[in-house]
Formats: C-alpha cells, sequence, structure tokens
C-alpha cells in the first residue's frame, strides 16, 4: 500500500517536470521529494521517471500511471481538507416527520435560527397527517445530536434534554 506521500512526490514532479518544483510546492526538500518516488517505483516495481540532470521525463508506464491515480489523488485530498475544516459541526440531511399543525405551529417559526446555527445541516421535512414508521421510512435514530443538547422522539413530540454525568469517582 503506496502513502499518500509517495502518490503526491509523484504527481507534483510530473506536473513540474522536477522534484526541486515540486517540493517546493509541497514544503519538503528535494531529495524527500526523490526519494519518495524512488520508493513508489520500487514499491510497484517499474520506472516512473527517465532522469536526467535538468529534468525529469515521464515514461510510457508513468503516463498511464499519473492518468489513473491523479483525478482520486485529488478527491482524496479534496475529503481529507474537507474534514479538517469540518470541525465537528453538524452537518448532513436532517430527516424530520411530523403532523402539519405541530409543524407550521411549533417547527417552522424555528427553522431560519436552527439554520443559522447549524448551516450544513439540510432539512429534509415531511409534513404529513398518516402514521408514519420512523424505522421503515428511515427517520427513526433514535436520538439526534446537536452541540450540547440533544432532541428524541418520546411518546409524540420532540423533547430537547442535556446528557450530564457525576464527575466523582466512586471506590
Amino acid at each position: 500500500m503506496e502513502t499518500l506521500a509517495n502518490l503526491e512526490s509523484f504527481v507534483r514532479s510530473a506536473e513540474s517536470g522536477g522534484f526541486s518544483a515540486a517540493a517546493r510546492r509541497l514544503g519538503l526538500t528535494p531529495a524527500a521529494v526523490s526519494r519518495n518516488v524512488m520508493m513508489l517505483e520500487r514499491n510497484l516495481g517499474i520506472r516512473l521517471f527517465q532522469r536526467s540532470t535538468r529534468k525529469l521525463i515521464l515514461t510510457e508506464a508513468g503516463e498511464r500511471f499519473l492518468h489513473a491515480i491523479r483525478s482520486s489523488l485529488e478527491e482524496l485530498q479534496a475529503s481529507i481538507a474537507n474534514m479538517a475544516t469540518d470541525r465537528g459541526e453538524p452537518a448532513g440531511v436532517l430527516r424530520v416527520s411530523m403532523g402539519l399543525t405541530f409543524g407550521v405551529d411549533y417547527i417552522v417559526s424555528l427553522l431560519p435560527d436552527f439554520l443559522k446555527l447549524y448551516p450544513k445541516i439540510h432539512p429534509d421535512w415531511q409534513f404529513e397527517s398518516r402514521q408514519v414508521d420512523l424505522i421503515a421510512e428511515g427517520l427513526m435514530r433514535r436520538s439526534v445530536a446537536v452541540s450540547n443538547f440533544r432532541l428524541a422522539w418520546y411518546r409524540g413530540c420532540w423533547h430537547r434534554y442535556t446528557l450530564s454525568r457525576s464527575h466523582r469517582r466512586t471506590m
């Protein structure tokens, strides 16, 4: 299994045409980039570059490999960057099913403030006047964590509660 550093060193070296330019872009030394590429070549068992003192030229195998991994590497780096900036904020789709009257009277007025607090939440509200099978329709998750409190469905309505515990240790 190749490391991300080896793959990124290869791709950036191929894009820039040399280890020095790739090293500046990656914040590494040229020797480290060269070492990463050599390790990748050794592990793959193929030569990816024809080297000269002035430039790098991709071999045919190197061109195929670059074409095969470039988009995947960029997607992986974007995913890592997104997770790093997430900082644990609630995000994703929040599916809620409720009666029309309850939704209009109590929930709709709270939605703008909720979305300001949690902009990465995408509500999927279902206002229906029928009995809903929460588990079968994928709506029941027992409770939903929202910052320092939780919402839970109990006896026909949502309840807000916090979780706490004693800091004392029992011996």
